[in-house]
């Protein structure tokens, strides 16, 4: 039997109630640990295999790739064409405790993008659920049960 971990997320809230998500996470084998939800599966490793990204990899690509579908929406909505439209994530640590302190994201516009529209393209990659989950974080609770 393969050993694994449930997640129920229940940061996501509407007015009516709390909204629940499970994810599943198992331990497929090696430094592997994999986490599925719906039809999709999150591999994960560790070096020196380094099969798939290490899970923390995963956590801060989620921040760039959450500002990212924010706008490419706001492109798509306007019309605005996306090649040549990249984010640049920069992710700046503390040397003694190896700790995130900071995240620069720099989105990278063609030169014929509109004047007009660029405020509002950083407006809308702040929009990301991700970064808003980092300014107001959700409470962890960690059980065992036996199964």
């Amino acid at each position: 039997m393969t050993n694994q971990v449930v997640v129920a997320d229940n940061s996501a809230t509407d007015k009516k109630e709390n909204q629940k998500m499970e994810i599943l996470v198992d331990f497929p084998g090696g430094s592997r640990v994999d986490a599925h939800f719906g039809n999709f599966t999150i591999p994960t490793d560790q070096p020196p295999i380094a099969s798939a990204p290490t899970p923390f990899g995963v956590f801060l690509s989620s921040i760039g790739t959450c500002a990212g579908i924010y706008v490419l929406g706001f492109c798509q909505q306007r019309g605005l064409p996306t090649d040549g439209i990249q984010i640049v994530e920069r992710i700046h640590s503390n040397p003694l405790n190896g700790m995130v302190e900071k995240i620069d994201l720099e989105i990278q516009i063609p030169p014929a993008f509109p004047e007009k529209y660029r405020a509002s393209l950083i407006r809308s990659a702040e929009l990301c659920k991700v970064k808003q989950h980092f300014e107001n974080p959700p409470k962890f609770e960690v059980t065992t049960k036996v199964a």
